[in-house]
């Protein structure tokens, strides 16, 4: 009976375990291999917008696929994920009132595409989140 309530307690633990783990996905760039994931516990995916303008945008859906608009405004279906460790915990720098994290995505097309870098920052006071420092959202905490 031991041995039964000890399986059982170690079925919990591993399914607990793998529900709340975070997914990191195993990237490829110029300089090396890097992790990404695209939940880092704020409300990142949305629509960015420069100030006051409809486009051009940058849409991050939650499967890690959405829209690099470029100033031309065409459109680049894509692939992203904010950098992470191994385990899938975010890679981040933070200030007095904001962090800043790496941003990668890819043309989805585009089978030999490179990952491409973007700064992502979140201000904490101001309760926004920008890519590349112009394109933003509000968020809510």
């Amino acid at each position: 009976m031991k041995k039964i309530a000890n399986l059982f307690i170690i079925t919990i633990i591993l399914f607990v375990n793998h529900t709340f783990a975070q997914k990191a996905e195993k990237i490829i760039t110029k300089d090396g291999a890097h992790y990404i994931t695209t939940n880092i516990d704020y409300p990142i995916t949305g629509t960015y917008l420069f100030e006051g303008e409809a486009e051009p945008i940058v849409q991050l859906n939650p499967d890690g696929t959405g829209i690099f608009q470029l100033g031309d405004l065409s459109k680049i279906n894509m692939n992203w994920g904010i950098e992470c460790f191994e385990n899938g915990t975010p890679k981040y720098q933070k200030g007095f009132n904001y962090a800043v994290y790496s941003l990668w995505y890819k043309n989805k097309a585009e089978t030999d595409a490179n990952w491409t870098y973007a700064h992502f920052s979140i201000h904490f006071q101001k309760k926004k989140m920008f890519i590349l420092g112009d394109r933003s959202k509000d968020y809510v905490d």
